[in-house]
């Protein structure tokens, strides 16, 4: 049986005064992802162009959701170990945060560009 892929895709609008800071904390938090047992791929992007509203976007691909969730717990403990609260750090810090888990579309869609 083949298991479906999930893909955690974060999207971000983070003020110009934010943004050494943030990243200085998305790097850390996506170096852990990116080791964790059935991290696809962990994508961090910046826009560059274009007048969408956030400017920066992560995805990290799972393997399957198991492995998804066994990495948000770990994520989530880690947290509450270092007293961080994300919510509050947002605030700080002026950031606004669309947060989803996405899975692929199959049907009518090709896999292939």
């Amino acid at each position: 049986m083949k298991t479906e892929s999930i893909f955690r895709v974060d999207k971000f609008v983070v003020p110009a005064q934010s943004r050494d800071a943030f990243m200085a904390r998305l790097q850390v938090t996506h170096k852990t992802l990116g080791a964790a047992d059935g991290c696809v791929q962990n994508l961090v992007l910046e826009q560059v162009s274009g007048a969408g509203e956030f400017n920066v976007v992560t995805i990290v691909e799972w393997r399957d959701t198991a492995a998804y969730e066994n990495a948000r717990q770990a994520a989530q403990q880690r947290q509450k170990e270092n007293g961080f609260d994300p919510q509050n750090y947002f605030r700080e810090l002026g950031i606004k945060a669309d947060l989803g888990n996405y899975t692929p579309m199959s049907e009518g869609f090709s896999s292939a560009l």
